[in-house]
């Protein structure tokens, strides 16, 4: 059978990726209510831990292959080794990557923010002239702080949003190299149902992406939501591209296992910022619901036979 032909496939990227932009108009809420906060923020969570089970059975899935080839000696320990390599690494390297840049901009940010002293009039350098308060229009010298570039200047909310970004870009990726090689393989009806289920994981992925921004007394331009998308769902398009062009299992687990130590370091944040609002029922629940919107959009996909 035919594959289909290029721009129908990029056709399919574009729609699957461009539906997450559907949530991030959450992300503008203007000072929503602590309750409603943390329940934005657990129904992210909910979805993202949908996420992290539905990437790691995909990536396992070429590892449990090659497990039951040797069980039934059609194969040996290479493919077992080389796949559980890849899991293995591409999760621990997701996850403990992110920890060690979080801390990173962490230091950074409270290095930026100690007071810097200065010479000269209001200083205190040991002449008594400098120690005269500063004139008119001038400020202590504790009240001097470096400016902090980048993202560790950034506020804690800002920073998990892009964290978000990055973990779901990764698994949309592993998603586009689904829906590539369907369509490559001329399976034009199992792609477009996987169109269409990704499609609607994406518009619920968008939420997750900004649910942390709810948070924040400054509201996210425009401009920066869709910074946000184009990290979370642009990759959806390029991995259909690259999909369409060649099929490789192993490429697609360490993106997906990259997107699922990621997502997991995520995940372990927004529970510990939720368990300090100190209302445990509307965690509890905004979990329950995020994980039966990750289900039932899986469903979808499940009854087209994908």
């Amino acid at each position: 059978m035919r594959g289909v032909d290029e721009s129908r496939t990029l056709l399919l990227g574009a729609i699957a990726g461009a539906t997450i932009l559907l949530g991030l108009p959450l992300g503008r809420l203007r000072a929503p209510r602590p309750a409603l906060r943390l329940w934005l923020s657990s129904l992210a969570t909910g979805i993202l831990v949908f996420l992290i089970w539905d990437v790691f059975t995909a990536a396992y899935a070429p590892l449990d292959g090659a497990l039951s080839k040797l069980h039934s000696g059609a194969g040996g320990m290479g493919p077992v080794l080389g796949y559980g390599a890849l899991f293995l690494g591409g999760t621990g390297i997701g996850l403990l990557s992110l920890a060690h840049q979080e801390n990173l901009m962490a230091r950074l940010a409270a290095r930026g923010a100690r007071p810097v002293p200065v010479s000269g009039p209001g200083s205190d350098s040991g002449d008594p002239a400098s120690r005269r308060s500063p004139g008119p229009g001038a400020v202590a010298a504790d009240e001097l702080v470096p400016a902090v570039r980048g993202m560790a200047g950034w506020s804690p909310a800002r920073r998990l949003s892009f964290l978000i970004a990055v973990g779901i870009g990764l698994h949309n990726f592993g998603e586009g190299l689904a829906i590539g090689e369907s369509a490559a393989a001329g399976a034009i009806g199992l792609a477009t149902v996987l169109v269409i289920g990704f499609a609607l994981h994406n518009a619920t992925e968008g939420f997750g992406i900004v649910a942390p921004l709810a948070a924040e007394r400054e509201r996210p331009s425009w401009g920066q939501l869709l910074v946000l998308a184009a990290i979370g769902g642009g990759p959806t398009f390029i991995g259909t591209i690259v999909g369409h062009a060649v099929t490789n299992r192993a490429m697609a687990v360490v993106f997906l296992t990259l997107a699922a130590g990621s997502i997991l370091y995520v995940v372990v944040q927004l529970i510990r910022v939720g368990t300090k609002a100190g209302r445990p029922s509307i965690l509890y629940w905004g979990i329950f619901a995020g994980l039966v919107a990750g289900f039932v959009t899986d469903m979808v996909v499940s009854a087209g036979g994908a």
